[in-house]
């Protein structure tokens, strides 16, 4: 079986973690460690039910942002791992989900990163919503990145597998050799620049330029708690701000005209707090 590291990061999560981490330790087919670095809980107790379990390795730091946290959760997988599954703390994989994704992976050497269709979950129900919340992160003509189908019910209309421009940080299933030969110069996956938001497109876009293969298999299905609000009004002003600003910074790094877009949109937030 292939040795397979998957990499949480928490920061007050505790509603949902439990379920995240039981539903990874009744994975088959995979030698499975879990890594979950907390980065700056308030109150980390809610972690400490993990501390005796030999599958998992809890580490805890100050709140250094997403980025931070999984470079240091990827710096405390074994030696003898192949794989590395990036999982949000809200986010309930399926008893074969990391064996499908890896075999997957076996049969497309080209390809680094493996995404499923993510699905949304109520949380407070307990019950799957039946909408999407991501089948991969495609860029409208003018520069917008956007999680294709968010919000739409599911009735397959993304049941086709397809390489992607980029791929949710929420569940990312990658080869450890691709992570390693496009590993920025002082050796992180991820970029720290980027505290939260637009990671997850940053580390998709160097992956492809090392000549990589972002790639989307909707027979793999997972479910997304994920916390962002539908209405745009109810999120806090300062992340809207980061996610736009770091918009910016993207494309500082991939010099691009979408730009343009970037600083219109940053723009908006800081002047209209829209």
């Amino acid at each position: 079986m292939e040795a397979v590291a998957a990499i949480i990061v928490t920061h007050n999560s505790e509603a949902v973690i439990h379920e995240c981490v039981d539903r990874l330790l009744l994975q088959t087919g995979v030698t499975l460690s879990i890594i979950i670095v907390d980065s700056g809980s308030l109150c980390s107790k809610y972690l400490d039910k993990y501390t005796d379990n030999v599958r998992v390795t809890l580490y805890r730091t100050s709140n250094i942002g997403f980025s931070a946290a999984n470079n240091i959760g990827f710096t405390l997988c074994p030696l003898e791992t192949k794989f590395v599954a990036f999982i949000n703390p809200d986010l309930f994989v399926q008893p074969q989900t990391l064996e499908h994704a890896i075999l997957r992976l076996q049969q497309m050497p080209q390809v680094a990163c493996l995404t499923a269709k993510l699905l949304q979950y109520d949380i407070e129900r307990n019950l799957p919503t039946g909408r999407i919340d991501s089948t991969g992160i495609f860029r409208k003509f003018y520069g917008r990145w956007y999680d294709r189908g968010l919000g739409q019910q599911d009735a397959g209309q993304y049941d086709h597998s397809t390489f992607l421009p980029a791929a949710c940080g929420g569940f990312l299933v990658c080869r450890r050799e691709a992570l390693l030969e496009a590993a920025l110069p002082e050796g992180g996956i991820f970029d720290p620049d980027f505290f939260l938001y637009k990671e997850d497109i940053e580390l998709s876009l160097r992956l492809r330029k090392h000549g990589w293969g972002i790639f989307y298999d909707p027979r793999l299905v997972v479910y997304h708690c994920r916390g962002w609000s539908k209405k745009r009004a109810d999120i806090a002003y300062s992340l809207r701000e980061m996610s736009a600003r770091n918009e910016i910074v993207l494309y500082q790094k991939h010099p691009s005209v979408y730009v343009v877009w970037a600083v219109f949109k940053w723009l908006l937030v800081r002047v209209f707090k829209i």
